[in-house]
């Protein structure tokens, strides 16, 4: 899984979601077999992200599934925030959080619907109510699910996973 560092516009969309502290929006979610413990409130942001496998935003108003796995390669605990970028075209028209529903698959095996908030044509989910503690080589693993409520939309969705120091 590549990693990169933290370029302007991931700034601009980590600082935005560091911002915004929807409550509850990620309260039931299911975490990693390990159960690793809720991390810290730090507001500290990501010091990188890896980056999985993009897909195309679906268009046919049928839900989506989308899987987020990332392992811990240390053998010391890790902070780690599991997001969902779904980005607009380049040439417009960009996303409106009202095109889309974004859920979470939750420990009580429901779905759980998943505020986006909005930057420069970008959805994203919050970072701060997804921190988490994942304990040295154990890995995460989050079900999400999209759906295009208004259509046709188009974008890409693009699964990270960002890394606290």
């Amino acid at each position: 899984m590549p990693t990169r560092t933290i370029r302007s516009r991931a700034l601009v969309l980590t600082a935005a979601a560091l911002a915004v502290l929807p409550t509850a929006v990620l309260a039931a979610s299911s975490h990693a077999a390990s159960t690793p413990a809720p991390a810290p409130a730090a507001t500290a942001a990501p010091v990188s992200f890896v980056d999985l496998p993009n897909t195309s935003l679906p268009g046919d108003n049928a839900p989506h599934g989308i899987t987020i796995t990332y392992r811990n390669p240390a053998s010391t605990d890790q902070t780690v925030a599991p997001q969902i970028l779904i980005e607009s075209p380049d040439n417009g028209p960009f996303l409106d959080p009202a095109q889309i529903k974004l859920e979470l698959l939750g420990t009580d095996r429901h779905w759980h619907t998943v505020s986006l908030g909005s930057q420069t044509g970008t959805l994203y989910t919050d970072l701060i109510p997804a921190k988490i503690v994942l304990h040295g080589h154990h890995t995460l693993t989050e079900h999400y699910r999209v759906t295009v409520l208004k259509g046709p939309a188009q974008g890409s969705v693009e699964p990270r996973v960002a890394i606290y120091a």
